[in-house]
């Protein structure tokens, strides 16, 4: 298989994964919930997101394709961790509906895009250059959350 074409499915896997615990919540619980007035319509992240996952992809095979094959590859390690982090981060925000223990998980999912760009940068410059608007959005993405949470957090006595 073409390598491109498997980092692409691989990203689009990690996004179908967090939609399956996204999916009712969108509907149901996360209209419920307070948000502050600069939060995006929902028309929005999906289009966002698929571009960001494309994105990665890209960025994911160039490194891979200038790696050398002979040596531990830490950068696809970092990857991958930030994959499964960024489905983790649905799991718990959407799945479990806690915008307080997401944003933990969000700080974990900013640090390895930020090591997994550098990592990138190092071995290709074009592929960390193509985590910068995921590491932007996902700026955004935690300050949105803890508005979310700071909003919807029961208050002390109540």
């Amino acid at each position: 298989m073409n390598s491109l074409i498997f980092f692409i499915i691989l990203c689009f896997a990690t996004a179908a994964a967090g939609s399956v615990f996204t999916g009712a919540s969108i509907k149901s619980w996360y209209p419920t919930l307070r948000k502050p007035s600069w939060n995006p319509p929902d028309r929005v992240f999906a289009p966002v997101w698929t571009v960001l996952y494309l994105m990665m992809a890209v960025a994911g095979w160039m490194a891979w394709e200038r790696m050398p094959r002979n040596v531990f590859c830490w950068p696809m390690v970092l990857f991958g961790v930030q994959l499964a982090l960024n489905a983790g981060w649905s799991v718990i925000f959407f799945g479990l509906r806690h915008p307080g223990w997401a944003l933990a998980e969000l700080v974990l999912l900013w640090v390895s895009i930020l090591v997994t760009m550098i990592s990138f940068w190092e071995v290709y410059w074009c592929a960390g250059l193509l985590f910068v608007p995921y590491f932007v959005w996902v700026t955004f993405a935690g300050i949105l959350n803890f508005h979310v949470w700071k909003l919807n957090r029961p208050q002390a006595g109540s």
